[in-house]
């Protein structure tokens, strides 16, 4: 079966920060545009991330940034400041440099109409005019909001990638999180990214969402089965209502408890490893021609905001609102509402408020995690090359903290490499914590989730 202990994965299963592409948070500051310029002079190929973050209405597990609207006057003019800011960053980026990745991030950029989505299109690619032959033209998509003409101008723009949320089919689940979002609507929109040539189609769901039992989320898993995406992403719902207002309308008292979490999840492993996928990582599975799957297998996997990657070795640049920039030695972020992110596109700025740039100490321990984090395994050697620093001498507290995990067998640790077993896997936030040295900074203060 899925060779997991669970009874390791519950002893183990503690709070602990969701990693992206950046240890807990490096402790994001005021940054001003001029603080970043030297960072976007790079000859790197360039990542390219686009924020669409509106919606008609709220889903209650949501934990993304949204503007919740029906009026068809604000998307009008979030395209007009796209616009705008795109002509901002051009005077400090080089639009020339090779483009591997193309993403549109929510919300729900399939709000917008197709022929405004096609207009952002064409402001884009105005600007960004070389792509690599292989870059990855991604789109998140809510089928409830998908058409056959969305289709038709995402394969005229290059698309070749779709990810669909899905989250769970169970009614009354759906009733609960205000999403009602039918199979058979589900399937259609699925069957129009087929018919238009899409052969990278992946899945979201989360466990752990009101009223959810094993037996329903069975159910749901069969109904996935008939898609037969290409990949999947399967999260553990983080119910954090401190933080996210939307998350106060769920009844705690219909989320599942921790036991039965645990039954999904490994109903899920054993499940998906049954029809054919094989897990990748921590919440991802894929077929074993995909992509995804060969880079785990090579030790060439990435992790970005957008989860995990293949494309690797790019300057990450967000634009839209709240969107995150990752360059090599920085960290940055657009204004986090409409009114301040405009405000400074009117006054002919960046709409960049916070980041990080990064110190010596900050990117060795990065390159730690982030190793650990994707390919679950680590190179000491190839470390201390990149470096010049002896690693056990450096880490000799981490590795005593690690002490725990290798007694129970889920990491190994030689004079060559850190590996970690496929139940450390799943265990992967907790594993890499000793060597976040912000995160005893933060523990204390109500941010972060169980792992399961």
């Amino acid at each position: 079966m899925s060779g997991i202990d669970f009874k390791k994965l519950s002893k183990f299963s503690r709070h602990a920060p969701r990693y992206t592409s950046y240890p807990t948070a490096v402790e994001f500051r005021d940054l001003t545009p001029e603080d970043i310029i030297d960072e976007l002079k790079s000859d790197k190929p360039l990542s390219l991330y686009f924020h669409l973050p509106f919606c008609r209405s709220a889903c209650y597990f949501c934990g993304c940034n949204v503007v919740y609207t029906s009026k068809a006057d604000k998307r009008r003019r979030y395209i007009d400041y796209l616009k705008r800011e795109l002509d901002i960053w051009a005077k400090y980026l080089d639009t020339s440099r090779m483009v591997r990745q193309l993403h549109f991030g929510g919300g729900t950029p399939t709000f917008f109409t197709p022929e405004e989505l096609e207009e952002i299109y064409e402001i884009i690619y105005s600007h960004f005019k070389n792509f690599e032959d292989d870059a990855e033209i991604s789109v998140e998509i809510d089928p409830r909001f998908f058409s056959q003409k969305h289709m038709d101008v995402m394969r005229k723009y290059g698309v070749n990638r779709i990810s669909f949320g899905v989250q769970d089919f169970n009614e009354e689940t759906q009733k609960a999180v205000n999403r009602i979002q039918p199979f058979d609507l589900t399937k259609e929109a699925v069957d129009i990214a087929r018919a238009a040539g899409i052969d990278s189609i992946n899945v979201d769901l989360i466990y752990g969402l009101p009223f959810q039992t094993l037996e329903t989320f069975k159910k749901t898993l069969e109904l996935v089965k008939e898609l037969d995406p290409d990949r999947l992403a399967v999260f553990n719902y983080a119910h954090v209502p401190w933080l996210k207002k939307g998350m106060r309308k769920i009844d705690e008292t219909t989320l599942p408890s921790p036991e039965e979490k645990l039954k999904i999840f490994k109903y899920v492993i054993d499940f998906f490893e049954n029809n054919g996928y094989k897990m990748v990582g921590m919440d991802h599975f894929a077929k074993p021609d995909d992509e995804l799957f060969k880079a785990i297998e090579k030790g060439e996997l990435h992790r970005n905001f957008q989860g995990y990657t293949t494309k690797g070795g790019a300057d990450l640049i967000g634009f839209g609102l709240t969107s995150i920039s990752e360059t090599e030695n920085a960290y940055f972020q657009n204004y986090k509402d409409l009114k301040n992110y405009e405000k400074a596109i009117d006054e002919g700025k960046l709409p960049t408020f916070r980041g990080v740039i990064l110190n010596e100490e900050d990117k060795i321990r990065k390159y730690v995690i982030m190793e650990m984090m994707a390919n679950f395994s680590f190179d000491i050697k190839r470390f201390e090359e990149k470096f010049g620093i002896d690693f056990f001498k450096k880490f000799e507290n981490e590795i005593k903290e690690l002490q725990e995990f290798v007694d129970e067998g889920l990491v190994e640790i030689t004079p060559e490499k850190i590996s970690v077993n496929k139940t450390g896997t799943l265990l992967i936030r907790n594993i890499v914590l000793p060597f976040d040295e912000y995160f005893k900074k933060m523990k204390n203060q109500k941010v972060f989730s169980k792992s399961i």
